[in-house]
């Protein structure tokens, strides 16, 4: 369990680090062409990782239920949303409120899926993360460190 758990983590610095630099194009050359190329070049990335790895097998793409593939129109959605929102509202605020969104979803889809609504607690904690995002654009710091309400 504890591989997963640094797995998970090492990947959401991984994630974090690609919003950013996405967010730096995005700057430069627009959105739409950003996720364009970040998805080019991981797609290039991982046909050469499937190919030297002998794993390229194009029978899996039958095996997939169609909707599956859906996954990749929201990855793609994804990156360019957050390449357009990162520059806009820095990496903090808009990775805490991408990870607000993700564990409402999370909720809702367990909640279809397993019959199971959430907890109060996974509640409170949706809300403290947006609360704390709500804090901070408020509360702009003054010349001297000390917070100032806006």
């Amino acid at each position: 369990m504890t591989f997963f758990i640094v797995l998970a983590f090492f990947n959401g610095a991984v994630i974090s680090s690609s919003r950013t630099l996405n967010g730096q194009m995005s700057s430069q050359i627009g959105p739409l062409h950003a996720s364009f190329w970040n998805h080019g070049v991981g797609f290039a990335f991982l046909t050469a990782v499937l190919c030297l790895t002998g794993q390229w097998n194009t029978l899996g793409l039958l095996a997939a239920p169609r909707s599956s593939y859906l996954g990749g129109v929201f990855g793609a959605l994804f990156v360019a949303v957050s390449s357009f929102a990162f520059p806009r509202l820095g990496a903090t605020h808009a990775a805490l409120l991408v990870i607000s969104g993700q564990m409402c979803t999370a909720m809702l889809i367990d909640w279809d899926k397993k019959g199971t609504g959430p907890t109060l607690i996974q509640c409170l904690g949706v809300i403290l993360v947006l609360f704390g995002v709500y804090l901070t654009r408020i509360l702009k710091p003054t010349s001297e460190g000390e917070p100032d309400e806006a």
